[in-house]
This record gives structure tokens, sequence and C-alpha cells, in this order.
């Protein structure tokens, strides 16, 4: 059975929401960063990083939420795979964008203004991050203008990972309605079945 290390309060979340939608059998191994399980010698096997989420299916173990995930739906498909070469290449492409592009800003703010002790908070780096939300989030808009997804015609990974990212946005409190698109899709994923489910766990 497939096993997933992790919370979902952190990068692990995207991973049991792309098992729920998947609909296949796995078990959630409760493992927490803030209280030093990442870097036990038997978790530090599974995961050299010291990080979560770590899968392990069968002999294979990867790490990294947006690898795990792509990983699953191309192996387990359940209707979000990409249906061509070039389809896989915009959900990767798209993967690392919210990695690379939307995570960082939001991340920031999230430290900043919620999770970091009141005296650990830089509010000037909270600022300075939420100011470069609106150009990631204008690449977002343009790309779902007139599309309810971002690759293909239907669900995929690539929606997925992307608004697994997003999800950030509601624990940050940043109001998405400028952007359309964005607001209209995102309502969409978010409110799926599976990732209710993911979130309630």
């Amino acid at each position: 059975m497939i096993k997933l290390y992790g919370i979902p309060a952190s990068r692990a979340g995207r991973c049991l929401w792309m098992l729920e939608e998947l609909g296949i059998d796995y078990e959630s191994i409760p493992t927490n960063f803030a209280t030093g399980e990442t870097h036990a010698p038997e978790f530090l096997e599974i995961n050299p990083n010291g990080h979560i989420p770590a899968l392990v299916d069968g002999d294979q173990v990867f790490w990294e939420s947006m690898a795990i995930n792509l990983y699953l739906a191309k192996q387990y498909d359940g209707g979000l795979k990409p249906k061509s070469d070039v389809e896989e290449s915009h959900a990767v492409k798209w993967s690392l964008w919210a990695m690379t592009e939307a995570e960082p800003p939001l991340m920031t703010i999230l430290l900043n203004r919620v999770m970091l002790p009141e005296d650990k908070r830089n509010a000037e780096a909270a600022d300075a991050a939420e100011k470069k939300l609106p150009g990631p989030l204008k690449v977002l808009d343009a790309a779902l203008d007139g599309r309810s997804c971002l690759v293909g015609d239907a669900f995929s990974v690539a929606d997925l990972n992307v608004a697994s990212v997003l999800l950030l946005t509601v624990y940050a409190g940043i109001d998405l309605s400028e952007y359309a698109n964005v607001a209209r899709w995102f309502s969409e994923c978010k409110s799926r079945p599976a990732s209710q489910r993911a979130l309630g766990k």
C-alpha cells in the first residue's frame, strides 16, 4: 500500500488531495516537521532531506510534493494525467511555476502575518512579498481567460498542483477577486470533494 508521510497543514496536503482524487488505498502516516519527527533516523532513511511530504509506493520513494503528484497522476491516472507528452510538459511547467513564482511570496506573507510568533514577524518582508503577487497572479489570470482548466480540456494534475499552492492565499487572507479568472477557477478547484476530504484530514 502507498504510504504518505506528512500532515495536512503542510505541503503533504497537496498529495493527500491527489490521493483522494485518485480514490486509491493509501496510508497516511502523520509526520510533523514542528516536532522534530522529520529528523528522526527512521524518517531520514526515507527522505534524507528531512522534509515532508515523502511517499513510498512499493520500492519507489519520492520527495517533493509536485513530483509526488505528477508521479501519482501518471501511475494511477484517475483522469488526472496529461493526455500527451506535450500536455505532460505543460503540467510540469505549471507545477514548477507554482513553486517558483507563486509560492515564495505567499509563504513569506503567511509566515510573517500568521505563522511566526508576533515578535518574530517581519512586516516589511510581508508587505514586499505582497507587492510581488500581482505579477504571477496576472500571468495565471491570463492563462485562464476563457478556460476552465490549465492544460487540456478537463481538471488535471496541473490544476491540482497550482490550486494547492494558491490555498496559501486562503490562510494568508489574500483577496483574489481582482483576478476574476483565477478566482472563478480557484473556487471550482478547492470546492472539489477530494479537496474537501483532504483538507478535513
